[in-house]
C-alpha cells in the first residue's frame, strides 16, 4: 500500500517564465511544484518558457517530490510542442487544461506515447462540460496515464456565472462530484486555488472545507500557503493514533475473521481498517520526506 501512496497535500503553481520564483521554490516543502506554461505565460513568451521548463525539470534539485508541468491545450498553437517537449523530459506529471470529455484524456495519452511509463497525466476540471462528464473522465485512469483531477475553480466559477462567496457555496456541489469521481476512478483529487494569498484565515477555511469534502490536497499560488495546506491535508496526531488503534485491534488474534469490532467505544469494520492502513502509510511517507 505504501508504494501506491504519494502525498498530494500541496501543489504550488509557478510561472515557467519566472526563473527567480523557480529558484526560490527549490527548497520549499510543497508536495508538488507545477511549472505553468498556460495561463501564467504571455503568448510571446511561450516558446522560451517551454525551454525553461524542460531545463528546470531535467536539472531537478527540488525538495518537492513531484515536479509537474501544465501545458497549453492541444487546440492551441503551442499545445503539441509543449507535450512533445515535456514527454522527452524528466517531469513526473503533465497537467493538461480544459479537459472536457474522456476522449480528451485518450488524445493526451496518445500524445505522450513516447514519454517514460512512470510519467503521469493530470487533468484540469474547469468547464461545465467536464463536470457533466466527470465519471467518464476519471474512469480513463484504468487504461491511460491519468492519475489526478485538479479542479480549476476560477474558470469553472466564471463559466457557471457563480457569484463569489467566502464559503464557495456555489461550487461545493461540483467539488464534491469531482472527489466522488476521482475516488471511483482510483485517482487523486486536488482542490482549486485560493486567489487571496494575503488572507490566510480564508485560505485555512478553504483547506478545511476541501479536506472535509475528501480532497487529497489543494493547488496553491503562493509559498505562504504551503505550511497551512500541508497541515490541513496531512494526518494529524489524533487521526494517526486512531488509525494505529484500529490496526492493532484487527491484528488481535481474538478478532481474527471478524468483519466488525469495537474500538475505543465505536464499531469499526474492515473498510475502516483499510483506511487506517492508508493513513498510517501516508503519515510514514510524509515523515520520511521531512527527514
Amino acid at each position: 500500500m505504501a508504494e501506491s501512496i504519494r502525498p498530494m497535500r500541496s501543489a504550488l503553481f509557478l510561472p515557467a517564465s519566472n526563473p527567480r520564483a523557480i529558484e526560490k521554490a527549490r527548497g520549499l516543502p510543497a508536495d508538488a511544484v507545477i511549472l505553468d506554461l498556460e495561463d501564467a505565460v504571455a503568448p510571446e513568451a511561450k516558446a522560451e518558457a517551454r525551454a525553461a521548463a524542460v531545463a528546470v525539470v531535467n536539472a531537478g534539485g527540488f525538495a518537492a517530490p513531484t515536479l509537474a508541468v501544465r501545458v497549453n491545450a492541444l487546440d492551441t498553437e503551442w499545445g503539441a510542442g509543449d507535450l512533445a517537449a515535456i514527454a522527452a523530459s524528466r517531469a513526473d506529471a503533465v497537467l493538461v487544461p480544459k479537459v472536457a470529455t474522456a476522449e480528451d484524456i485518450e488524445l493526451y495519452h496518445a500524445e505522450l506515447a513516447a514519454a517514460p511509463p512512470e510519467m503521469r497525466l493530470w487533468a484540469m476540471i474547469e468547464t461545465c462540460r467536464a463536470v457533466s462528464q466527470l465519471q467518464a473522465i476519471a474512469d480513463m485512469a484504468a487504461r491511460t496515464r491519468l492519475a489526478a483531477l485538479v479542479v480549476g475553480t476560477n474558470d469553472l466559477a466564471l463559466e457557471l456565472r457563480a457569484r463569489p462567496a467566502a464559503d464557495r457555496s456555489g461550487l461545493v456541489p461540483y467539488l464534491a462530484l469531482a472527489v466522488a469521481a476521482a475516488r471511483a476512478g482510483g485517482i487523486a483529487a486536488l482542490d482549486g486555488v485560493c486567489n487571496d494569498f494575503t488572507d490566510l484565515d480564508r485560505f485555512a477555511a478553504e483547506c478545511a472545507q476541501g479536506r472535509a469534502l475528501g480532497f487529497d490536497g489543494k493547488s496553491l499560488i503562493h509559498p505562504a500557503q504551503i505550511a497551512p495546506c500541508n497541515a490541513a491535508f496531512g494526518p494529524d496526531a489524533e487521526e494517526v493514533a486512531r488509525a494505529r488503534a484500529i490496526v492493532a485491534a484487527f491484528g488481535d488474534p481474538e478478532n481474527a475473521g471478524k468483519g466488525a469490532i469495537r474500538v475505543e467505544g465505536r464499531m469499526v469494520e474492515r473498510l475502516h481498517l483499510r483506511e487506517a492502513e492508508r493513513v498510517l502509510a501516508l503519515a510514514r511517507i510524509i515523515e520520511n520526506q521531512m527527514l
